[in-house]
């Protein structure tokens, strides 16, 4: 079956927004305490897999950055290509782009300090998930409008390559190179260096400033998927297999280079970078295949309504009690459970509330456009 998407939205790319969401939404809250209730090996290891690898390694909630990263990246073929052939001039879309990453890294330091007192400066973290996300796609993006597609790749390796030999031929003062330690490793001691107020590990920040160059190469392989989505003459079922053995082959060579370059999350290593990016284009694959080449959009709903307002959402945490919001309605049905079920109720509450809340401004045709 082929498929022309040259100009349309994907409707994938909402759904796997908002499935990526969910788990920020409370689900993975959910698992803990579907574990903690039961005491199930499935729910154990569920659990397990909704907390970040603490240094090296890699877990299941370590997917949910890159892979918003990502999509942010897959969507700019269809978004800024489709302006660019409408004859808008590159200044002018970068300037957007530019405008864009000013408002995601504001949104990230309000969304770390709040609004409600004014912090010392040794108290204000300025690195945040939005600042890197709205860094990274600037870059990105500026590769995609002043490089040619061929030259992608290219860019792609060589940051990675170049992030590898960065961390394996430096260190922290009085640390043999090639250190890769949270005290010992180079990037974290640029970050205790020039990044001001505090960090949020103290020694090492995760949004830091050299780790974001491995994380333009995320946004930059979510641009190269897009670009083959949209813009490749093959028919569907070949970009299918095109791109699920993409996947596998970027999770090998991260499997390989995990070796000498450890999966880390924290340091956004090389590895991680293939390791994520291969997820992401799989997991984009699956939903790409049942929603836009099969059709089966109506259980998608679900999903795309968190998807089109995934900024709002995020940043709802820093004005919205919605632990609150959820008790206040729900609150009498997790007390007719009674312990330990409650819990599980109000994570329920909570979750149910926010979507409710999205679906609201879904149908008003309300959206948080950054």
């Amino acid at each position: 079956m082929s498929k022309n998407i040259h100009s349309q939205r994907l409707v994938s790319l909402d759904a796997l927004r908002g499935f990526d969401m969910l788990f920020i939404m409370g689900a993975d809250d959910l698992f803990h305490e579907l574990s903690k209730i039961t005491n199930w090996q499935v729910f154990n290891v569920l659990s397990e897999q909704m907390d970040h690898a603490t240094w090296n390694g890699f877990r299941a909630y370590d997917m949910i950055f890159p892979l918003f990263l990502f999509i942010t990246g897959v969507a700019t073929p269809f978004s800024i290509g489709r302006e660019i052939e409408k004859g808008n001039s590159k200044q002018k879309l970068l300037f957007r782009i530019f405008k864009r990453a000013c408002i995601l890294f504001l949104l990230g330091f309000i969304y770390n300090n709040g609004l409600q007192h004014i912090y010392p400066l040794e108290k204000l973290r300025f690195p945040s998930v939005l600042g890197r996300i709205g860094i990274a796609y600037l870059f990105a993006n500026f590769i995609y409008l002043y490089s040619k597609e061929k030259y992608h790749l290219i860019w792609f390796i060589s940051l990675l390559l170049g992030y590898w030999l960065l961390l394996r031929f430096t260190a922290a003062p009085g640390f043999h190179p090639g250190d890769f330690s949270m005290s010992g490793n180079f990037v974290s001691y640029i970050d205790r260096m020039f990044i001001p107020g505090s960090l949020y590990l103290n020694t090492h920040d995760p949004e830091g400033i050299l780790s974001t160059i491995p994380a333009v190469s995320t946004g930059l392989l979510g641009i190269m998927t897009g670009s083959y989505l949209r813009n490749n003459s093959s028919d569907s079922s070949q970009k299918i297999k095109t791109l699920l053995v993409t996947g596998l082959i970027l999770i090998a060579i991260a499997q390989l280079w995990n070796l000498d370059f450890p999966i880390n999350k924290n340091l956004w290593t090389s590895s991680f970078a293939l390791q994520a990016g291969g997820i992401s284009i799989i997991l984009l694959t699956i939903f790409y295949f049942i929603i836009d080449i099969k059709g089966y959009q109506k259980w998608a709903y679900f999903f795309k309504v968190i998807g089109m307002n995934s900024i709002l959402i995020y940043m709802s945490a820093v004005f919205i009690d919605w632990e609150f919001t959820g008790k206040s309605f729900f609150g009498w049905l997790a007390d007719l459970f009674g312990t330990p079920f409650d819990a599980i109720i109000i994570i329920f509450s909570i979750m149910t509330v926010k979507w409710l809340f999205l679906n609201f401004l879904y149908k008003k045709r309300i959206f948080l456009k950054v």
